[in-house]
């Protein structure tokens, strides 16, 4: 029977066999690796990477998709909301079974509508993950690469920049999905710096929400103030919008804070 995509959870099917290819040779899987990937669906993506890795893990929400694919015999199948999964956990279930332990490798051709709750459900499991290989509204991809001083820069790039090295690899237009999204898309590689700058990620997060707050305004009327509260608004810069502040400044900023602790 052919499912029909649904709405509720983003469906578009990704349906162009050389997009899919090109993906495969992006992510290059090898035979025992511990893949998890995100949204299956239909399982174009999924196939080609069980060819190459022997057997992976899935995260499908939707009912009658899980049920299609428990019937594949070289996959593990977890019926559930992705941002209800403990990857933590998921790691110490999977990497001693394969070889090389080096941390799990996620791919998916993410849900639009929940695609940033998902990548940063993720950043707090990023030291047990290789690499992130992901399907993404291009404009999200952009914010993620986003320098500052542009418009695209934010939130979700100091956050991201701070974690991982990231690259967009591959341009993929709506005529690749079934039904075709409003939208380009694009796969972006993200790999877990191996040494990153040490502070509390609820501290950074909550910096920077206040910094791009009231992002045409100069900071003295956001985070200066909000700093000045907590004593380490000396020789920041708050003549600036917050979009003129690099990422490393952020970084210093959520260092100097004192712990909630």
């Amino acid at each position: 029977m052919k499912h029909i995509p649904r709405k509720r959870f983003g469906q578009h099917f990704l349906s162009d066999g050389a997009i899919i290819d090109a993906i495969v040779r992006a992510i290059a899987p090898r035979p025992g690796e511990p893949i998890v990937e995100i949204g299956p669906g239909l399982a174009a993506l999924t196939q080609p990477l069980v060819e190459r890795a022997g057997r992976i893990t899935v995260i499908e929400l939707d009912r009658d998709l899980a049920q299609r694919l428990r019937a594949h015999a070289h996959l593990s199948v977890i019926e559930s909301d992705v941002l209800k999964v403990d990857f933590r956990a998921l790691a110490a279930s999977l990497l001693p079974q394969t070889t090389g332990g080096a941390g799990l490798r996620v791919v998916g051709n993410l849900p639009y509508n929940i695609s940033t709750p998902i990548l940063f459900h993720l950043l707090g499991s990023a030291d047990v993950i290789a690499d992130q290989h992901f399907m993404l509204q291009k404009e999200v991809i952009d914010r993620m690469l986003a320098r500052p001083a542009t418009a695209d820069y934010g939130r979700l790039s100091v956050m991201l920049q701070w974690r991982y090295e990231m690259e967009n690899v591959l341009f993929v237009p709506p005529e690749s999905f079934d039904p075709p999204p409003r939208v380009d898309s694009a796969v972006v590689r993200m790999v877990p710096r191996a040494a990153p700058a040490a502070l509390d990620v609820r501290q950074l997060e909550e910096l920077v929400q206040v910094a791009f707050s009231q992002r045409r305004k100069l900071l003295r009327h956001t985070l200066g103030r909000w700093l000045a509260e907590r004593g380490v608004a000396d020789g920041f810069d708050t003549q600036r919008r917050a979009e003129e502040v690099p990422v490393q400044e952020y970084i210093a900023l959520a260092q100097a804070l004192p712990s909630k602790a």
